[in-house]
């Protein structure tokens, strides 16, 4: 398949494994660009920037395909040295990086620079147009349907997706909702050149989780996922669990809750500790609603090969109706 996302980052097929905390590992991200899609090592999963050198360097003896890493910015009182883990990133080889949160703007010259495309995750329309002016050289955008943080104008990729596209000069990635080639030929539709996706992803053999939390998410459906943290304004979209109820319970309370309240539940290395174990009710889970479109755990080779079929023949059944 030949889009300008393909083209710029030297892959077969434009689909990319976003980058996801605890998971984005050297054995996932190796295995989708050895399929012909683009890997993501996810940075702030290794503790410490010479740990993310170390990273790179194995996902280098399993691949010898482009891969990237994934560099979220978030605003935080003791934020990780962001930095330094630039400096990994370019002197660990890698050209391409996919940034979310903030805006990367402080990274993009040196990035640029060292011959980095950036590929910048956003969640509305005026986001993306303000990093296509700092420089970035493609956007993806997030959907409500989306795992993780959709932002919080609760815009859905029907709409989001051909509102980018008709917007921005630089080349659209469709995120969130997307689990097949029926999404990815609906994306295309839109105006998009590309796919990111996560959680079918997290759903593979080579996924570094729990076998128990894979199969939870074959077997729920699109309406088991939640949104939580809405009435703290920073909306996530997670898998339906124990926790994710209780979190819910705590903000529809009369006059809410802190994050400070919630915090015991919400602990990342609770959340990591759950993907390990499989213990599903352990912590937080991220799922987006596309874990009502997957039923199978397959390698990230058979899904990558299975989406470009089906995305052909969707889009050559459209054309057949349209002729």
């Amino acid at each position: 398949m030949k889009t300008r996302v393909t083209e710029q980052l030297g892959i077969a097929y434009p689909i990319i494994q976003g980058g996801m905390m605890w998971v984005g590992l050297a054995e996932l991200a190796a295995a989708v660009s050895n399929a012909g899609g683009l890997g993501i090592i996810t940075a702030l999963t290794q503790p410490t920037p010479d740990a993310l050198r170390q990273e790179i360097e194995r996902c280098r003896a399993l691949t010898d395909k482009p891969f990237g890493v994934n560099l979220t910015i978030l605003p935080t009182v003791t934020p990780p040295p962001y930095a330094e883990y630039v400096s990994a990133i370019i002197e660990g080889g890698v050209t391409i990086v996919e940034t979310a949160g903030n805006s990367p703007r402080e990274f993009i010259d040196r990035f640029k620079a060292n011959g980095v495309r950036i590929v910048h995750k956003c969640t509305t329309v005026r986001h993306a147009l303000s990093a296509e002016r700092n420089g970035v050289d493609m956007v993806s955008i997030d959907g409500l349907e989306c795992a993780g943080h959709p932002g919080e104008d609760d815009v859905g990729g029907l709409v989001l997706i051909p509102a980018a596209a008709r917007q921005l000069k630089i080349p659209v990635i469709a995120s969130g909702g997307i689990a097949d080639g029926r999404g990815m030929a609906a994306a295309l539709a839109l105006g998009a050149e590309g796919v990111n996706m996560g959680t079918r992803f997290c759903v593979t053999q080579e996924a570094p989780i729990h076998d128990d939390i894979k199969q939870a998410l074959v077997r729920g459906s699109e309406r088991d996922t939640a949104l939580i943290f809405r009435t703290l304004k920073n909306t996530a979209r997670v898998f339906r669990n124990a926790i994710a109820d209780e979190v819910l319970s705590m903000e529809r309370r009369e006059g809410g809750c802190t994050f400070e309240e919630i915090r015991p539940l919400v602990a990342g290395q609770r959340g990591r500790a759950a993907l390990a174990s499989g213990v599903v009710d352990g912590g937080i889970v991220s799922a987006g609603q596309c874990i009502g479109l997957i039923d199978d755990v397959p390698t990230c080779a058979e899904l990558i090969e299975r989406m470009v079929l089906q995305c052909r023949e969707r889009l050559q059944v459209a054309g057949r109706w349209a002729a």
